[in-house]
């Protein structure tokens, strides 16, 4: 057993406090939130071909929802422009509706509540934990930035909208909703390769390191109204609980322990996906989803017993 994890237990089974404590269904009501709403953004575009009922037509790339809402991925406009493409007025439009919302909600909210990859990414990080894999190779988080630079240019380059031919999850839903074999066959082998690279090479891999989707919605997020936030961080009482189910575990410390340098409660990174497994697994519920507009320090520096100093 590693030093951290004879330190603290919780790394190898984060969460079973907050169970013990609010119940099964309270300490992963985030989690299925999310799983629900990945399967729901699924099947949305399946009602059509499978039962003649077209809620939305096309993928999450652009689609038209109910004949009138237009949707359409900004990166893939942004690739298209870059490609010299010219864009119809309905998908500038949708483009807009979207940046619009993750103006609102976060940008890396599509990553934890609409990508499908994510289940997969999550469910290798489980494994990883569970089989005691190291963190194994270690990658910098402005990769991903030099991905979506690098699909840009390519984009540029070749004329093509680069990433398209390439992402899983575009290429997933199109193959479940024409039901092409080889395109949902390229797409499964593209996501199982997301899956052992995650398993095996580097921990949270692919989608905190490297995929140009994150990267942009991350950028996208910075203004984002809605955060999670440490309202309760003086109760904290140092499980690491957060720290081991947090994708992008850099972005807790500054709001759970920053009280005494005069940094509020709010978690105010870009990188942050919203995902609200913090919430999920802190027993002492010193996390809530609220906004930026509340981040003003107004509790004492926390002791290390995770009481208010006197």
């Amino acid at each position: 057993m590693s030093a951290a994890r004879a330190a603290h237990p919780g790394i190898d089974n984060p969460g079973a406090s907050a169970v013990a404590a609010k119940g099964w269904l309270a300490a992963n009501k985030w989690l299925l939130a999310r799983r629900l709403s990945q399967a729901l953004v699924v099947a949305v575009f399946l009602t059509g071909p499978l039962w003649g009922v077209w809620i939305a037509k096309g993928n999450l790339a652009s689609s038209l929802t109910l004949g009138v809402l237009p949707l359409t991925d900004p990166l893939m406009v942004l690739q298209a422009l870059a490609a010299g493409h010219v864009m119809t007025a309905a998908a500038l439009i949708g483009a807009a509706i979207v940046l619009a919302a993750y103006l609102v909600v976060g940008g890396r909210m599509y990553c934890s509540w609409v990508c499908p990859v994510n289940a997969v990414t999550d469910l290798a990080h489980w494994l990883r934990t569970r089989l005691g894999i190291e963190k194994g190779l270690s990658l910098n988080r402005r990769t991903r930035l030099w991905v979506l630079g690098g699909v840009l240019a390519a984009s540029a380059v070749t004329g093509a909208i680069a990433w398209e031919l390439v992402n899983p999850v575009t290429m997933l839903h199109r193959g479940l909703v024409t039901g092409s074999i080889l395109t949902f066959g390229s797409a499964s082998l593209i996501t199982l390769a997301v899956f052992l690279f995650d398993l095996g090479v580097a921990q949270r891999g692919w989608c905190t390191h490297l995929c140009p989707v994150g990267a942009f919605y991350g950028l996208l997020g910075r203004a984002a109204v809605l955060r999670v936030a440490a309202v309760n961080r003086a109760a904290c009482d140092d499980c690491m609980d957060c720290f081991a189910v947090c994708p992008e575990r850099h972005v807790i410390a500054p709001a759970l322990r920053g009280a005494d340098k005069g940094v509020g409660p709010v978690i105010m990174s870009h990188d942050c996906t919203n995902c609200g497994r913090c919430i999920d697994v802190c027993s002492k519920t010193v996390f809530r989803f609220d906004t930026r507009f509340h981040n003003v320090p107004s509790d004492a520096p926390p002791s290390k017993a995770g009481v208010k100093a006197a």
